[in-house]
């Protein structure tokens, strides 16, 4: 397995470009399976989960291309479906490939998916996903780790769906679902999240008819005829957030390129009260860590609330932060696996069922270190840009799933990172 190495200690210092959210890209790339019309995604982001997602729509009958993959684009029409099984050596890899179940279910009357894989943080089961589809009219069975949904003969019908709490996925699933079912749907105590908008936005494009983005209550008026279509990705808040904590933690001073402030309200105010200077310029955020690094309490929740994927870079930020800080993490039970690593480092953090307290050290040390999940991996990253001496984080499968060219990034702007494989060869 490839390992990445750093040697910390330099300050952050250039600019980044955000690429497209990887959270967006998937849902988007899922939508072509719902029309026989050309859909192209431009700011497409290059990673191992959008990689994944193309595998699997490939056998479902997506013919994806890649005719400009230097800007960032991928081109996705399917003429017809081909097969409506999603296999389990393909869904292992990835959560996300629930996704395909809303469209295929729509499109052609039924669908057989894998029970999901992905990072290990947390239960996070499909029953939202598989009740709102109850609601459309569809029959769901569970066989052998296997769902299988069939709609009635005269294909789903809109309805009211309610969800117990809030679910991306589901209302994403949802939301695909309900664009080609008879009639119209309600959903309510949707996600706001902005890529559930961003998703919403490519399929008005598409021609689709719906009403409340960025609301918790969604109107779809189904039967769509759809068109061809063009929709530029959101950009990843995620992947900006982990950057700006990256500059931060080093005391850099990072120009974030096409970071969806408006999206980042919450990561950006934890930031500026931890000690960042942030600012909106010309479309970019713009952050200073030259500041003294304060302590804080943050909690996670669902948009517009701090977001749970940026907890573990916050908590590395904070582990340098004068004081004791507290985080809650509201959202999945099992996501505080990166302490132990962090402590390896030399920090010092106690957790208490979903609550860490971090007492803030005066520096940390280079450590070998083991990812162990998406998030989690960036913020061994972001420990080992400041950490004295040369750090080894193995596992970094995980960082490939979510971040597009890390090492070239970091490199560009002042960090001393390679990749190796776990001997030291290059």
């Amino acid at each position: 397995m490839d390992c990445i190495r750093i040697r910390g200690g330099q300050p952050l210092q250039g600019t980044v470009a955000i690429d497209g959210a990887k959270n967006a890209a998937l849902p988007l790339m899922a939508a072509s399976l719902l029309t026989d019309q050309p859909v192209t995604l431009t700011r497409y982001p290059q990673l191992g989960d959008t990689r994944s997602m193309a595998d699997l729509l490939r056998r479902l009958g997506v013919e994806a291309t890649t005719p400009d993959m230097c800007a960032g684009t991928m081109g996705l029409v399917t003429p017809s479906v081909t097969s409506t099984t999603a296999d389990y050596d393909l869904v292992r890899r990835m959560r996300a490939s629930v996704l395909v179940l809303g469209p295929l279910l729509a499109r052609s009357g039924h669908a057989e998916i894998s029970l999901p894989g992905g990072c290990a943080i947390g239960t996070r089961p499909i029953d939202l996903h598989l009740r709102a589809l109850t609601e459309l009219g569809a029959s769901i069975e569970l066989e052998g780790g296997y769902v299988r949904a069939r709609a009635s003969r005269g294909g789903l019908r809109g309805g009211r769906v309610r969800f117990a709490q809030v679910s991306v996925g589901a209302t994403e699933n949802t939301l695909m679902a309900a664009v080609l079912a008879r009639g119209e749907t309600r959903i309510e105590n949707a996600a706001r999240e902005p890529e559930v908008t961003d998703l919403a936005r490519c399929l008005l494009a598409m021609g689709a008819h719906i009403e409340g983005l960025g609301t918790g209550t969604l109107h779809v008026q189904g039967d769509t005829v759809f068109r061809p279509a063009s929709h530029r990705i959101l950009g990843d808040r995620i992947e900006a957030g982990s950057y700006a904590a990256g500059a931060l933690i080093t005391g850099g001073y990072l120009r974030l390129a096409g970071a969806p402030a408006d999206a980042m309200t919450a990561t950006l105010d934890v930031l500026r009260s931890i000690g960042a200077g942030v600012e909106i310029s010309a479309g970019d955020v713009v952050v200073n860590g030259s500041g003294t690094l304060a302590a804080a309490d943050v909690e996670t929740g669902v948009y517009p609330a701090f977001p749970t994927d940026m907890q573990a870079q916050i908590m590395a930020v904070l582990c340098l932060a004068g004081g004791r800080s507290r985080i809650v993490e509201n959202i999945f039970e099992n996501r505080f696996m990166h302490v132990s690593e962090l402590v390896r480092m030399g920090a010092r953090i106690k957790v208490r069922g979903r609550t860490a307290e971090i007492d803030g050290v005066q520096r940390l040390l280079a450590a070998p270190v083991m990812a162990t999940d998406l998030r989690a991996s960036l913020s061994l990253v972001l420990g080992a840009l400041a950490a004295e001496g040369e750090s080894v984080i193995r596992r970094v499968y995980h960082l490939d799933r979510g971040y597009s060219r890390l090492e070239t990034k970091l490199r560009a702007v002042g960090a001393i990172v390679r990749r190796t494989s776990e001997d030291g060869s290059t």
